[in-house]
């Protein structure tokens, strides 16, 4: 299979006509018929509004040749015409939309959440709806409604959670990019899984408006993709205030893909913190996943970056006095009585376990975390970045993640993603960095390095940091089996 092209790529290749965007709609719905059932990245194909946006991406695209105005079209719209898709956790009017869960089996949401409204505008082709797990609460994807996700890189394995499809759907060459979302690492997760790019943008600069809410701000949207230009043109996208968010953060007014061309961009020393132990649990760490984070540090220390080895900024038994956060989360999903009797164990473990925290034990949490958040950001105050690995070993086989005990599988996720979750809490970006390859079992995996920034709103210095690592030691676009 010849290396595809990425999302900025394609679009280029569709302004000028080399591409026929309605060519390129019907080969990535074949596609995702194709590749994309075995590796489970689709829950819902949408053929006929892929193919209405393709053509009306072919009549704008023609009036743009004609007019001799490409230039401004890929000014305003840079990804008009790439097949993107969006994650089954965000609500596309007249489309399905099940979360994963049989719940919600035949579900059809009647609006369009911003996010997924901001990807349309933007005049890219939806494909469908990506696998995600039941309410996107688990770090793999294993719905009740479909196929479960698989990396390509080996079916037998994960593709991590909750955007599992969506990275299935990129890596396996499908679609250049996709929307995901990230709660506790479900972008950088399945990332890490795939061998791609993932960013999980600062708390508040993706609004979750206008039919969602922050709440603590733990769960943001974000962007998987094969290259970090790529990923930046997302984040591009999607970032943006809008009216009642409760944490706005205005939009960067250089877009983050033109911080990343522009010439200062990587241009100064950063200061660096090297975090080896585990933060989540108490977990050992497979070697290829810390021969990965040596490989990263190789190339920064080549590079001229300063490196500092910290201890973990706090133990495990810190992170898991705020369990109320996640629990009750789950169990404030709104399900009758019938559709409670559909979920999964996971799903009803952490619904049971949330309705014992009381108002004051959850308002505690949420002081708590908070305090914990600053006294690590504090303390990571003498840094630019972190970097640790995504993961502690491979992408996981299913069966080692999805426990028959909700309690059992919780603990399995946490051991598998110990860095990631940190972010989520601390409210600033990080990226996934797909570095590093391993035979495993004699077969080919990859692993990611986690670039954790130290301070909220630096995704231009994430991106430019991983775009360093990109052109210093750049990984290949397609996993071992689809490059043969």
């Amino acid at each position: 299979m010849p290396e595809p092209r990425g999302a900025l790529e394609t679009a280029a290749a569709l302004r000028t006509g080399e591409l026929d965007v309605r060519e390129l709609a019907e080969r990535t719905l074949e596609s995702a018929r194709g590749a994309g059932q075995e590796v489970g990245a689709f829950a819902h194909l949408l053929e006929d509004l892929t193919r209405e946006q393709a053509q009306a991406a072919a009549e704008r695209l023609e009036e743009a040749r004609r007019t001799g105005t490409p230039q401004q079209l890929a000014a305003e719209l840079p990804l008009f015409g790439v097949p993107m898709p969006i994650k089954d956790l965000t609500q596309v009017a007249g489309a399905p939309f099940e979360a994963g869960s049989a719940a919600l089996a035949g579900n059809i949401a009647t609006v369009t959440d911003g996010v997924a409204q901001k990807i349309l505008d933007a005049g890219t082709l939806t494909v469908g709806k990506t696998t995600t797990p039941e309410f996107g609460l688990p770090a793999y994807t294993e719905p009740a409604t479909g196929a479960p996700a698989r990396t390509p890189w080996d079916p037998r394995r994960t593709a991590g959670g909750s955007s599992g499809g969506a990275a299935a759907a990129v890596a396996a060459g499908i679609v250049p990019i996709a929307h995901g979302s990230d709660g506790g690492g479900s972008v950088r997760i399945p990332a890490a899984c795939c061998g791609l790019v993932g960013i999980k943008p600062s708390r508040g600069a993706v609004s979750p408006g206008p039919y969602g809410v922050e709440g603590m701000g733990l769960t943001t949207d974000g962007v998987l993709a094969r290259s970090v230009r790529d990923a930046a043109a997302g984040l591009d996208l999607l970032a943006g205030p809008r009216t009642g968010d409760y944490l706005p953060v205005p939009a960067p007014r250089q877009g983050y893909l033109a911080q990343l061309d522009s010439e200062a961009a990587g241009s100064r020393s950063l200061r660096i913190a090297v975090l080896r132990e585990p933060l989540a649990a108490e977990t050992e760490v497979h070697p290829a996943a810390l021969r990965g984070l040596e490989r990263a540090l190789e190339v920064l220390r080549g590079l001229g970056h300063e490196l500092t080895e910290i201890p973990a900024p706090f133990a495990p038994e810190d992170w898991t006095a705020f369990m109320p956060l996640w629990t009750v989360g789950a169990a404030s999903i709104p399900l009758d009585e019938a559709q409670e009797t559909k979920i999964l164990e996971l799903t009803r473990w952490l619904r049971e376990r949330g309705r014992t925290y009381s108002g004051v034990e959850l308002a505690q949490a949420y002081s708590g975390v908070q305090a914990l958040a600053r006294r690590t950001l504090q303390a990571l105050a003498p840094f630019d970045v972190v970097i640790s690995p995504v993961l502690s070993g491979p992408p996981a086989f299913p069966q080692d993640l999805q426990l028959p005990d909700g309690g059992a599988d919780f603990d399995a996720q946490r051991a598998f993603t110990p860095w990631t979750s940190t972010w989520n809490m601390l409210g600033a970006p990080a990226v996934a960095v797909p570095n590093h390859r391993e035979q495993i079992e004699g077969i080919e995996l990859p692993f990611a390095v986690q670039l954790g920034a130290a301070r909220h709103g630096e995704e231009a210095l994430l991106l430019s940091l991983a775009a360093q690592l990109e052109a210093h030691d750049p990984w290949p676009l397609l996993p071992a089996a689809l490059r043969a």
